[in-house]
């Protein structure tokens, strides 16, 4: 095996990463290893680079996923949301939503108010948060529940 040269051993490591489906790992290999090499890392220090950008790599693409599945209408945070727009008591609320306890002690949220007064991006900016932090979640409206 020492007599292959770099590039059959390169064209196999890319091989591998496609069967095993590592495409973080494909995607940054060259420019990992040359940054190895400069920076004189271990193999070990080396594998662990690759190994963390795939896992953050595929957790990235976990969280795109559910934010898709969710059937969101369109993407709002809760960071974007103006709280002086909020009553007070909305606002206290908001903060304890925002913690995500409800779905740890199965509890259910329902929103309800006026028209434009923001119930439809706290729910999404919640739901969204759930989703990064690994909850699954499905968005709807009431007319959608209902029929």
């Amino acid at each position: 095996m020492r007599d292959k040269s770099r590039k059959a051993f390169i064209k196999g490591i890319y091989e591998y990463a496609d069967q095993l489906k590592l495409s973080a790992f494909k995607t940054d290999l060259e420019s990992e290893l040359s940054e190895a090499s400069a920076a004189d890392l271990t193999y070990e220090e080396l594998i662990y680079v690759l190994l963390q950008k795939e896992s953050d790599y595929r957790q990235e693409q976990i969280r795109k996923s559910r934010i898709r599945l969710a059937s969101f209408p369109y993407k709002k945070y809760l960071e974007d949301l103006d709280l002086k727009e909020l009553p007070e008591d909305g606002q206290k609320k908001l903060n304890i939503l925002s913690t995500l306890e409800f779905i740890k002690n199965g509890q259910n949220v329902i929103l309800s108010g006026n028209s434009g007064t923001g119930k439809t991006h706290i729910a999404i900016g919640i739901g969204i948060k759930a989703c990064f932090q690994g909850y699954k979640v499905f968005f709807t409206t009431v007319p959608l529940f209902i029929t």
